[in-house]
């Protein structure tokens, strides 16, 4: 079965691919996000992607970075707790209908294997999208692989981000790092 699978970034990929491809599946990547901030992130993440879509032979679109997407989805709830639901409705949302277009069967997204995002919303949205647009979600919880993952990553010299990818997620990140024993200061950030 062919998947479009949706890719948050580079170390999130490697887990989902591998698993996808011993199943059987036949792969292309979605590179969509315009939730990352800044424009900067965004593309050290997209150059993680390619690396790894290089060494897998994996076919990867990028729709080019476009944080009004973001920003439209996410306005009326953007200090609440919704705004992630919204965020990951509207790339799910655009995987599901590039996945229609191109003929394939089913999509997914790489975001099932962090363990810091709530994979039941994740699930239901997934399938509830896939009902409006017409076209299967392929859930799998991929958390099993996120430590090996992450491993894979540091021992590719892949760049591992350290927050979720908003404007929202970066601060309180940056001030969980600043005020950790032993902290150096903003450079560690």
């Amino acid at each position: 079965m062919d998947i479009l699978l949706h890719i948050c970034c580079g170390p999130c990929l490697i887990y989902p691919y591998q698993r996808l491809k011993a199943q059987g599946f036949g792969i292309q990547g979605f590179y969509y996000n315009p939730n990352i901030y800044p424009e900067a992130e965004f593309f050290r993440r997209a150059e993680g992607v390619k690396i790894l879509s290089r060494e897998y032979a994996l076919e990867v679109s990028y729709p080019g970075y476009n944080p009004d997407d973001y920003l439209v989805a996410t306005n009326a709830v953007e200090l609440s707790s919704s705004r992630c639901q919204n965020c990951w409705s509207m790339r799910l949302l655009k995987t599901a209908r590039q996945a229609k277009f191109d003929g394939f069967k089913a999509f997914s997204s790489t975001l099932l294997v962090s363990p810091y995002q709530d994979h039941q919303q994740l699930k239901q949205l997934g399938e509830r999208i896939g009902q409006e647009v017409g076209i299967d979600f392929y859930y799998e919880d991929f958390r099993l692989g996120f430590k090996l993952a992450q491993t894979q990553a540091k021992e590719k010299g892949l760049y591992r981000q350290k927050y979720c990818g908003c404007k929202y997620s970066i601060i309180p990140r940056a001030k969980s790092i600043l005020s950790a024993p032993g902290c150096k200061g903003k450079d560690e950030i």
